[in-house]
């Protein structure tokens, strides 16, 4: 990929990986996992025989959510008015949650660990969740002035109202029973491979253009409209903008910590 922050092969012909590759970094989104991302869902699409692609992480973080350090330097002080060209909870990060609702092909993460916040919209994005014990889900922006605006209207959809209210307003994360108890995940084993191979026995009997009719048909139901996007974006700017946020996130993008685990 052209910024590094993805690795992408096939596991065979119907199954396109994509694997996180920055875990110094907890695989946090930024401008370049965005591009990334889309650049590997391109290669999805340009092939004839993929019909699951698979988004994991190794090393026990699967997603810590947005790059606080480039999302600061966007929102803070010198910013240009309604700059969000590096701000990955703008168009662009919203626009990746969409592609991954739409993307004529079945998506399933893997989470093995902790995710977070933008990450958790990665995960609810995705056709199929598959979790480890070790899963740990949680929204934790209120803690330092924000919400997952970007992230609710795909969280909602998956999970109802009250489970994205709930992990929202506490801030509190969901273990991996939790997540599959309240719909956030769908399985929970050791190991995706056997999830992988029974999704792969009925996907081959499958005509490929019927995952995307799918799809298109199923988002319909329960859309995520302009208005809901224009409503996502213009919450987060003005959130961003209140005093006192871009230093907590600026201290959070220095510490690399969460404010519990201080």
């Amino acid at each position: 990929m052209s910024h590094g922050t993805v690795r992408v092969r096939y596991q065979d012909p119907t199954v396109l990986r994509i694997t996180l590759s920055r875990p110094e970094r907890g695989n946090t989104i930024g401008s370049a996992l965005i591009a990334d991302l889309h650049e590997a869902l391109d290669t999805a699409e340009e092939s004839g025989s993929c019909r699951l692609v698979v988004l994991d992480a190794p090393g026990g973080v699967f997603c810590n959510g947005m790059d606080m350090a480039e999302a600061a330097g966007a929102t803070g002080p010198g910013a240009a008015p309604g700059a969000d060209a590096a701000d990955p909870h703008g168009a662009a990060f919203f626009g990746l949650l969409r592609r991954l609702t739409e993307v004529p092909r079945l998506t399933l993460a893997c989470v093995d660990g902790r995710v977070s916040g933008g990450g958790v919209g990665l995960a609810a994005a995705c056709d199929l969740v598959h979790t480890t014990e070790r899963g740990v889900f949680s929204l934790p922006e209120a803690l330092w002035g924000l919400l997952p605006c970007s992230v609710l209207p795909f969280l909602v959809r998956r999970t109802g109202h009250r489970t994205a209210a709930t992990m929202t307003l506490t801030t509190l994360p969901l273990t991996a029973r939790e997540a599959a108890d309240r719909g956030l995940a769908d399985e929970i084993s050791p190991d995706a491979e056997p999830l992988i191979r029974r999704l792969l026995s009925r996907l081959a009997k499958i005509d490929a253009r019927m995952i995307g009719e799918a799809k298109g048909y199923l988002s319909a139901l329960h859309p995520v409209t302009a208005e809901t996007e224009r409503r996502a974006l213009d919450a987060f700017a003005r959130l961003a903008s209140a005093r006192g946020v871009h230093e907590g996130m600026a201290r959070f993008a220095a510490e690399g910590r969460y404010p519990w685990e201080r």
